[in-house]
């Protein structure tokens, strides 16, 4: 068949199941479609939501967890217990020396438990601290040469780890897994703490509406 048609039939079948899907719609649902590869074992652990939204989020949640797992095994021997605490060095590296308050918001962590960390790294020598000079009620921390030195020596461990778990997809996977991603992360990253307090079904109503749709 001419590639063309091909493409057209392609298109025709698109466009009459997602009659308000643009071509962007079309051209990740083809490509997700066409990078479909045989289930080699039980997936998600062997129970499946059947809601779809749910099994993305499973699959997210368990991928992040075998994530952990792994990068915890590349970071023996660094000075590093878990790779959160190498999130929480990259963070004072890129913001030179921002607030304690604003390093652990970025990585997502409750207040008490991010100032947990980073008093485990500042004994070990990784951080230090003081006051802000504008605001004598928050602390200000940046890096020590050992801290540095522990970046440079994890970042190598962490990117090795990295390329092992997504070794399977190509490129091309990897950017559209980021292309179609990025924007939940972008959404409740700058929501959650704003929805501390609130009950779930004020959080529902607020970020989605009566039909379904997001906000």
């Amino acid at each position: 068949m001419n590639k063309t048609v091909a493409l057209v039939n392609e298109w025709a079948a698109f466009e009459s199941k997602y009659p308000d899907g643009d071509i962007d719609d079309f051209c990740r649902h083809y490509l997700a479609r066409k990078n479909q590869k045989p289930v080699k074992g039980p997936m998600v652990g062997g129970v499946v939501p059947p809601l779809i939204d749910g099994l993305l989020l499973k699959l997210i949640g368990r991928i992040h967890k075998l994530n952990v797992s792994y990068a915890n095994i590349a970071l023996k021997g660094t000075g590093l217990n878990q790779i959160e605490e190498f999130g929480m060095l990259l963070t004072i590296q890129q913001e030179k020396n921002p607030k304690k308050t604003e390093v652990i918001y970025a990585n997502l962590f409750e207040l008490s438990s991010g100032t947990d960390m980073l008093t485990r790294l500042k004994s070990r020598g990784m951080i230090k601290e003081y006051d802000d000079t504008e605001d004598k009620r928050s602390k200000r921390i940046e890096l020590t040469a050992k801290g540095k030195k522990t970046i440079d020596v994890c970042f190598t461990k962490v990117r090795k780890m990295a390329v092992m778990m997504l070794n399977d997809l190509t490129q091309d996977d990897k950017e559209l897994c980021v292309q179609l991603l990025k924007n939940v992360e972008i959404k409740f990253s700058s929501l959650w703490q704003k929805h501390k307090g609130k009950s779930f079904d004020e959080i529902y109503s607020e970020v989605v509406d009566e039909k379904g749709q997001s906000r």
